[in-house]
C-alpha cells in the first residue's frame, strides 16, 4: 500500500502550513528521511523528510497552497508497486502564492520577455535533481536550458529567484540584439546559448550570475507576500503598537577583542571545530549586564512584570527569504565556547531550514547584527514579548583620543563598534538602560575572560 505524506504539526500552536516547494516530482525515487518538500508556518520554515523509501507516486497539494496539519499532501509507492494515475493536485483552500509570471507572446512590443520557442529543451536527470517542478515549468515556458544556470539554493539547487533573474538578464540581451535586423527574430535564450557540455557542471562562485535575494519577477507585477513576510509585517506593527520604543547608542573601543580574535581564531577552530566569531563576545557582555540589571530581561504580563528565571538570548538571523530569531536557551549557564557553538548551530540550522518550533520560542532578550552588512548602527524594533533588543553595528577603524595610565592623551587608530539598545520605556527607565549599556561597554573594552 502507498505511504501517505502528511502536513506535519510543527508545534502545539501550529494548525496549518504552506507548501513552498516540492523537492521531488512524481516518479522520482526517494529515500526515507530524505528532504521531500519545504513548508512555511507562522513559526518556522522547514524541510520535511520523506516518511518512507520508494517512488513519489502523487502530489496532492501544489506549491503555494496552505492546508491544515495532518492533511495528506502526497503519496509514496514502494519500489515495484504499480503507480496509480495521479489525481489533479488539490487547489488552495486559501489564497495560493503566485507561482509563475504571465507568459507574453513574441509580438509583445515591450520586448520585456523572451519569446517561447517551438522546441523546448528537456531537463537532464542532473538538472531535475537540483531544481523544483516550478523551476522546470518556468524553464519550459521560456525555453531556458537549466544547465546554463548555477543554483544558489541548498545543495546547488536552482531556485525560482535564480531562473527569474536569469530570464530577466536575458531580456536585456534580447533588447540589445533586436536593433540588428539579422537578429530580430532570435530569442534571448538562443543568443546566449552555449554548448550544454560546457555548462552542465555548476560554475565557480566567481562566475556565478548575481541573484538578488528577493527580486520582483517583472517590474509592475503584483506579487503576493510569502507566509514569512506576512508574519514579519504583522509582528513588527504589533511591536510598535505595544512597546514605547526608545533607543540609546554607545561607542565601544573594540580593539582589544579584535586583536584577541585575530590571535586565537586559527587555533580555536582547530581545537573546537567551530569558527571564532565576534558574536559570542557581544552576547557574553550582554549576559553579564542582564545578570546585573534583571529588569532588562523581564517582560510585561498584564499589569505585572515577569522576571525571567533564565536568560534566553534570541539571535536574529538574516535569510535569503526573510528574517528569523532562533533562541539560545539558558545562555547565562554557558561558557564562551558553549556560546559560540550554540550561536553557530542556530545560524546553520536556520539557513538550512532545520529549526524546530521550540528553537524560536521563549526568548527574553535579543541581539541583532546589522553591522555585518556595513551599517554603522541600527534602531531595531523590539522582539515581543522582550523588553529590549541590542543592535550591533559594523566594526571600523577610527581615530580616537586615548588616555594612558598617567593621564596623557594621544590620538590612535582603534577598532570601533557602535551598540544600540532599543528598550520598552514602559518598564525600563533611561537611567537603567544607560547603566546596562555602560556595563556592556566596560566588559568589552576590558575583556578578561578566556576564549578557549
Amino acid at each position: 500500500m502507498p505511504t501517505d505524506i502528511i502536513m506535519p504539526q510543527m508545534g502545539e500552536s501550529i494548525v496549518e502550513g504552506t507548501i513552498t516547494k516540492w523537492l521531488k516530482k512524481p516518479g522520482d525515487k526517494v529515500q526515507r528521511d530524505e528532504p521531500l518538500f519545504e513548508i512555511s508556518t507562522d513559526k518556522v520554515d522547514a524541510e520535511i523528510p520523506a516518511p518512507a523509501s520508494g517512488v513519489l507516486q502523487e502530489i496532492k497539494v501544489t506549491e503555494g497552497t496552505t492546508v491544515g496539519v495532518n492533511t495528506i499532501v502526497g503519496t509514496i509507492a514502494a519500489d515495484g508497486e504499480t503507480a496509480a494515475v495521479p489525481a489533479p493536485p488539490k487547489t488552495a483552500s486559501v489564497t495560493p502564492a503566485k507561482t509563475t509570471p504571465e507568459k507574453k507572446e513574441e509580438s509583445d512590443p515591450s520586448g520585456s520577455q523572451p519569446a517561447s520557442v517551438a522546441s523546448q529543451p528537456q531537463p537532464s536527470e542532473e538538472e531535475e535533481a537540483r531544481s523544483s517542478p516550478l523551476v522546470r515549468k518556468i524553464a519550459r515556458e521560456h525555453g531556458v536550458n537549466l544547465s546554463q544556470i548555477s543554483g544558489t539554493g541548498l545543495g546547488g539547487r536552482i531556485t525560482k529567484q535564480d531562473i527569474l533573474a536569469f530570464i530577466e538578464g536575458q531580456s536585456s540581451v534580447s533588447a540589445a540584439a533586436s536593433s540588428a535586423p539579422a537578429a530580430a527574430s532570435v530569442s534571448a535564450v538562443t543568443i546566449a546559448a552555449v554548448p550544454a557540455a560546457a555548462t552542465a557542471m555548476p560554475s565557480t562562485p566567481a562566475s556565478r550570475p548575481a541573484s538578488p535575494s528577493a527580486p520582483a519577477p517583472y517590474p509592475g507585477d503584483l506579487v503576493p507576500m510569502t507566509n514569512m513576510r506576512k508574519i514579519i509585517a504583522q509582528r513588527m506593527i504589533e511591536s510598535r503598537r505595544t512597546s514605547a520604543h526608545v533607543h540609546c547608542m554607545y561607542e565601544v573601543d573594540f580593539t582589544r577583542i579584535v586583536h584577541l580574535r585575530n590571535k586565537h581564531k586559527s587555533g580555536f577552530e582547530q581545537r573546537h571545530g567551530v569558527r571564532l566569531t565576534f558574536m559570542p563576545f557581544f552576547v557574553r557582555a550582554a549576559i553579564i549586564a542582564l545578570q546585573q540589571w534583571p529588569i532588562i530581561n523581564a517582560s510585561i504580563e498584564g499589569d505585572n512584570l515577569r522576571y525571567h528565571r533564565h536568560i534566553n538570548v534570541g539571535i536574529a538571523v538574516a535569510l535569503d527569504w526573510g528574517l528569523i530569531v532562533p533562541v539560545l536557551k539558558n545562555a547565562g549557564d554557558l561558557n564562551f565556547l558553549g556560546l559560540q557553538r550554540g550561536i553557530t548551530d542556530l545560524g546553520e540550522r536556520a539557513r538550512s531550514k532545520k529549526l524546530k518550533p521550540e528553537d524560536v520560542e521563549g526568548s527574553t532578550f535579543t541581539v541583532t547584527n546589522p553591522g555585518q552588512f556595513g551599517a554603522v548602527f541600527g534602531l531595531p524594533i523590539i522582539n515581543q514579548p522582550n523588553s529590549a533588543i541590542m543592535g550591533v553595528g559594523g566594526i571600523t577603524k577610527q581615530p580616537l583620543v586615548v588616555t594612558d595610565k598617567d593621564g596623557n592623551d594621544s590620538i590612535a587608530i582603534r577598532s570601533v563598534v557602535h551598540l544600540t539598545l532599543g528598550y520598552d520605556h514602559r518598564i525600563i527607565d533611561g537611567a537603567v538602560a544607560d547603566q546596562f549599556m555602560a556595563l556592556v561597554k566596560k566588559t568589552l573594552e576590558g575583556w578578561s575572560e578566556e576564549v578557549g
